[in-house]
């Protein structure tokens, strides 16, 4: 069985990824490490431990770092909430988080395990970036990454150019992309469209278990922001994809090796990933850029959210 640890800033749609994740019973998790992002590092360990309980688990979970690696900490806490769940008083956790700093959760991990661990990323990249800072031939032995990072071939959710994960922390993505650990980028382009969460979806979810309850009750504030967004009652799960695609190859329609370059220095476009496919003839190609990571750049809407509702409609 695959053995995996997942990384998160866990907010509302984190908590979707981590009940699938949790649910599917296709993978080992290893662990949970957790990062500051959608809210600060202490709600977030809070809301991973709480999920973890929701979904009847039995799993460590490591807090890791407070802030990015040189900027202020930007959250997200007018998209999912104050508390990052809904702000419906969800996150009463039992279990308590692990002493052990999460970077070196994972470096022991890898270590202990060369070429079998894979990491899921789905909030900034910062405790990967410091373990690869640390030691990075320890992680160029780790099996695969896949992160929920980028706009993918679409425009951003933060700024026209920036998706949130990569834009809290666009230095530690730098260092990600330079690494030379395998890489798969789902980006939030893939993220909408019937791969969303409709009123349908909600209120057959609601009908179910704990578990599928409280994956749609901690996305209430996400659904009235999109509201406003968008005037439509959705909700968008891009953790959730990004989990489905690193479970299910077969949902995944298209996928080429890209270069990919994350910008740090001017701010009007800081955070954004560049993607370079090499679909397209430019007038100056380098020629020593090679590929770095594959980018998904279409998915089964349909089959990705039929296998998510099915596994959280199997939980209790």
């Amino acid at each position: 069985m695959r053995k995996w640890i997942i990384d998160t800033d866990t907010g509302s749609d984190d908590a979707v990824a981590l009940l699938l994740a949790l649910g599917c019973g296709e993978v080992e998790v290893l662990g949970i490490t957790t990062v500051a992002g959608n809210v600060s590092l202490d709600k977030a360990t809070r809301n991973a431990l709480m999920t973890v309980q929701v979904a009847g688990a039995k799993l460590p979970v490591y807090p890791g770092a407070a802030k990015p690696l040189f900027r202020k900490l930007v959250t997200a806490v007018n998209v999912h909430g104050q508390d990052g769940m809904g702000d419906l008083g969800l996150i009463h956790p039992q279990q308590k988080p692990q002493q052990r700093h999460a970077v070196d959760y994972i470096l022991d991990t890898v270590r202990a395990a060369p070429g079998e661990i894979e990491l899921v990323t789905i909030g900034p990249v910062t405790n990967i970036a410091l373990a690869i800072l640390k030691e990075p031939e320890t992680m160029r032995q780790v099996k695969h990454i896949w992160s929920m990072a980028g706009a993918g071939f679409g425009v951003g959710n933060t700024t026209p150019v920036a998706e949130f994960n990569v834009y809290v922390d666009a230095e530690s993505f730098a260092v990600l992309l330079g690494a030379g650990i395998p890489l798969t980028m789902i980006g939030t382009d893939v993220c909408f469209g019937q791969a969303a969460w409709d009123e349908a979806d909600m209120e057959l979810l609601e009908g179910g278990g704990e578990a599928a309850r409280y994956a749609v009750q901690c996305n209430r504030t996400l659904c009235e922001f999109n509201l406003r967004r968008c005037g439509q009652k959705i909700v968008d799960l891009p953790d959730a994809v990004a989990m489905a695609v690193a479970l299910w190859p077969d949902i995944t329609l298209d996928a080429p090796a890209c270069t990919c370059y994350c910008c740090t220095k001017e701010q009007p476009v800081y955070g954004q990933v560049i993607v370079n496919d090499h679909s397209h003839l430019l007038a100056i190609e380098s020629p020593d850029a090679p590929a770095n990571a594959t980018v998904v750049r279409k998915i089964d809407e349909m089959q990705y959210k039929n296998r998510l509702n099915k596994v959280l409609l199997g939980m209790r």
